[in-house]
C-alpha cells in the first residue's frame, strides 16, 4: 500500500506537467529582474502541495470510515449474541447491562471517530500551512531591496 501512496497519481503528474509546459514557454520570453523559473517553481510545489493534502485528506477519511465501519459490524454481532439468551425473569436485567455496556462502548467509539477525524484535519492543514509558510518566505525574499 505504501508503494501505491509513493506513485505519482495521473492528477499530480498532469499538473506538473503542465507547469513545466509553462516553464518552458516563460523561457522564451526572457523579460528583466523576473525570475519566471522561480515563479514557476514556487507555483509548482503549490500544486504539489495541494496534491499532498488531498491525499492525505483521502487517506485519513478513508482509514475514519473502515473504523466506523468496523465499529458498527462489531457493534451489531455483540447486540445480538447478547440478545440470543434473553428469557426468561433475568431479561430486564440482563437488557439493561447490555444497553449500558453499548452505551459505554459507543461513548468510547464516538471519541475514537472524533480523534481520527481530528488528526486527518491537522495533517491535512498542517501540509497547506507548511506550504503558505514557505509562500511567506519567497514573499519576504522576493520584496527585500537588493
Amino acid at each position: 500500500m505504501a508503494d501505491e501512496q509513493a506513485k505519482p497519481t495521473d492528477a499530480s503528474t498532469a499538473s506538473v506537467q503542465w507547469l513545466d509546459n509553462i516553464k518552458q514557454l516563460i523561457d522564451q520570453y526572457k523579460l528583466p529582474g523576473i525570475d519566471f523559473a522561480a515563479l514557476a517553481e514556487w507555483q509548482r510545489k503549490d500544486v504539489e502541495a495541494l496534491i499532498e493534502a488531498n491525499r492525505q485528506a483521502n487517506e485519513g477519511f478513508r482509514a475514519l470510515i473502515e473504523k466506523r465501519n468496523e465499529i458498527l459490524r462489531e457493534s451489531f454481532q455483540e447486540w445480538q449474541a447478547a440478545m440470543k439468551g434473553l428469557t426468561g425473569a433475568d431479561a430486564l436485567s440482563k437488557q439493561t447491562d447490555v444497553a449500558k455496556s453499548g452505551f459505554d462502548k459507543a461513548v468510547a467509539n464516538f471519541r475514537e471517530l472524533s480523534q481520527l477525524e481530528t488528526e486527518a484535519w491537522t495533517n491535512t492543514w498542517k501540509t497547506v500551512q507548511d506550504r503558505m509558510q514557505d509562500n511567506l518566505a519567497n514573499l519576504q525574499k522576493l520584496l527585500r531591496p537588493k
